[in-house]
């Protein structure tokens, strides 16, 4: 009797409940036959390599365990394989990277929205809803997230980056940062606002002092903590240079004591901060990625340029909630909106490193995650960079470069597939045909999946 290689499709229809169907009659049939066991085939018109830009036409991606076995010209194939895929029509690339969500929110343009979700919204029913948020973004062809905080959800993102794990639920190779840290009294929601009596719950771990820091950066590593996220400042405002400012969220002793504890642990440490204030103080403290850095200026890139620390712009956020943000009295979001293109320019021409990262969940899931790429693209990137930002770039922040972010013998079976081709049409990515994650199809084409030369009948997972 031959090995049995396991082929899994998830299909999920929309509203209904996720299913793993086992092809288990066919694997009875396959052993009949005594086939050898030769693992997937995918069939690709097209294979991008998004290290040098070149496109390889009529390649086959040889899949085994996981893992990427082999890229080899079609007219060379010749042996037999479990499962064959053709893509013959699309273009193939590596799954997609994104290094900054939320999926324990669902879209919070305004402070009401945000209170709405932490205060209505029991952490079980949000991690039921941040169920649907993981499918959503693997089936979007992010094959691998770095979630930025759980926002008042506790340590539901471990759960659900255990669950991924173990196959319980579809989703998306997580990093995770568990609750953020900022100082007390700084972060929503904001107790003035409410009766005096409450005590109200926060939307993420607050500290006073060095030690406090120190435990807490502590805790939350231990709690399961991939990455240690601050909140380096606030009360953002622009001086009549045109320059921006903030207020810094922690005292030196804080924000070293947090990154020095962070390091010590082998993690990294990640900081949404937005002026000099929080970026300088960040980076003095071992940041490996400033998050969202909308008024930036030139000594932080220059620095960043330098020090190799990474810019994760969530540009789409920005212009998503800006509006509405104004209506509500707060019209920061809309200024730096207006300068975000000039901003991303310097930055590219500074040789800042920029990874891929849209704050989704910020912003409502059933917007496009791909939407910055063509952002990106608009402000000055190539097809090509851009995806680099959400591939290489963004693997080697998450520190899994050699595993992760390209199509090569020995990486992760993370694979994606667009009709057309994405270096003439950036907007391609926000319409993903084929997800492939760790050798698991999760959704295809349809007819594209055949096992022992019998076709399957693939569904549409998105239910659109």
């Amino acid at each position: 009797m031959t090995a049995v290689y396991p082929v899994y499709l998830y299909l999920v229809t929309y509203g209904m409940q996720n299913i793993k169907l086992s092809l288990f009659v066919f694997l009875l049939f396959r052993l009949t036959l005594g086939f050898s066991q030769s693992g997937v085939a995918i069939q690709c018109g097209q294979v991008l390599n998004v290290q040098t830009g070149q496109m390889l036409s009529k390649q086959v991606i040889l899949v085994k365990n996981q893992r990427i076995t082999a890229i080899i010209p079609a007219a060379q194939w010749k042996d037999k394989a479990d499962t064959v895929i053709d893509l013959s029509a699309y273009t193939v690339l590596p799954g997609l990277i994104d290094c900054h969500t939320h999926v324990l929110l669902q879209g919070d343009i305004t402070s009401e929205d945000y209170d709405a979700q932490i205060l209505k919204e029991s952490i079980a029913y949000r991690t039921i809803r941040a169920v649907n948020s993981c499918r959503q973004s693997l089936l979007n062809g992010f094959t691998t997230i770095r979630d930025l905080g759980t926002e008042g959800a506790g340590y539901a993102d471990v759960d659900l980056k255990k669950a991924i794990l173990k196959g319980e639920i579809p989703g998306p190779t997580m990093q995770v940062a568990t609750l953020a840290l900022n100082t007390t009294g700084h972060y929503p929601i904001k107790t003035s606002e409410y009766a005096s009596e409450l005590t109200m719950p926060k939307g993420v771990q607050e500290i006073t002092g060095a030690d406090e820091a120190r435990r807490a950066t502590r805790q939350q590593i231990e709690r399961g903590a991939d990455w240690i996220k601050i909140y380096a400042d606030r009360g953002y405002y622009q001086l009549p240079d045109g320059k921006f400012r903030s207020l810094p969220n922690f005292t030196k002793d804080e924000i070293m004591a947090i990154g020095d504890e962070t390091q010590r642990s082998r993690k990294k440490l990640a900081s949404h901060a937005v002026t000099r204030d929080g970026i300088l103080a960040s980076i003095e403290a071992g940041a490996s990625s400033i998050e969202h850095g909308f008024g930036m200026d030139e000594e932080c890139m220059q620095l960043m340029a330098a020090k190799k620390v990474y810019w994760v712009p969530t540009i789409y956020v920005n212009e998503y909630v800006a509006k509405g943000r104004a209506a509500a009295g707060s019209t920061m979001n809309l200024i730096f909106a207006q300068g975000e293109k000039a901003l991303f320019e310097k930055a590219l021409q500074a040789g800042v490193p920029i990874a891929y990262g849209t704050d989704i969940g910020g912003y409502d899931w059933k917007e496009p995650q791909a939407k910055d790429f063509s952002l990106m693209v608009s402000y000055g990137m190539t097809p090509l960079q851009a995806i680099q930002t959400a591939t290489i770039h963004a693997a080697d922040l998450l520190g899994i470069a050699q595993s992760a972010g390209a199509i090569q013998p020995g990486f992760r079976a993370d694979i994606i597939a667009v009709k057309g081709n994405p270096l003439e049409n950036i907007q391609l990515l926000e319409n993903v045909n084929f997800v492939m994650k760790s050798g698991k199809v999760f959704t295809s084409p349809a007819n594209a999946v055949s096992f022992a030369g019998k076709q399957y009948q693939n569904v549409d997972n998105r239910g659109k």
